[in-house]
């Protein structure tokens, strides 16, 4: 069974940084691309920064030139540098793998983790 392991999270104050961390516990399958999301209790999962093997990235505009996304293939492991976090940047963050696009739709990814908690107070 494949297993995505977060860590990272944790609290923080406006305007600090955070680096998220996620591990494939096995490459039994080909990852096309790895992404972050994020889901705010009461709102929906929403997109935050993907990866693809060739280095190809992709941000939601809330995140541009705060967040960089990067990955060491060898490991299977991609992370997620938060700078300037503010507190609308509060949420579960989720890992996921496509095995097929790099995309920012969560429907395109196969594999979720269980999510590590980012809490940015004011």
């Amino acid at each position: 069974q494949v297993q995505l392991e977060e860590s990272g999270g944790g609290l923080v104050q406006a305007g600090g940084s955070l680096r998220l961390s996620c591990a494939a516990s096995r490459r039994t399958w080909s990852i096309s691309a790895m992404g972050w999301f994020r889901q705010a209790p009461g709102k929906e999962r929403e997109f935050v920064a993907a990866i693809h093997w060739s280095s190809e990235s992709k941000y939601a505009d809330s995140v541009k030139g705060r967040f960089t996304i990067s990955s060491d293939n060898a490991k299977n492991t991609v992370y997620l540098q938060m700078n300037s976090l503010k507190p609308e940047d509060t949420a579960v963050y989720f890992c996921a793998v496509s095995t097929t696009r790099l995309s920012v739709l969560a429907g395109d990814y196969d594999y979720w983790g269980q999510g590590t908690q980012v809490t940015v107070s004011s």
